[in-house]
């Protein structure tokens, strides 16, 4: 059985989804990985990434991408 997602154990779910966030965005940018993580935690969508009622965590890493470049 899953174990229901709780702002306790969200964290478990976030280095996957940023890692691929990050590398689309220095894919598809001249920045470094390092400058890109950055900005992605520095970012409103990565605020509300790490906040559970806000489910975006249910986004896949192409709707966080665009949530990301869109957005912020």
């Amino acid at each position: 059985m899953i174990p229901e997602i709780t702002q306790k154990n969200l964290y478990l779910l976030l280095p996957g989804k940023v890692a691929a966030v990050v590398e689309q965005y220095v894919n598809e940018h001249p920045v470094s990985m390092l400058d890109a993580l950055r900005l992605f935690y520095q970012s409103n969508t990565y605020k509300n990434l790490e906040q559970e009622d806000t489910k975006l965590w249910h986004y896949g890493p192409v709707a966080l991408y665009q949530e990301f470049t869109e957005k912020d």
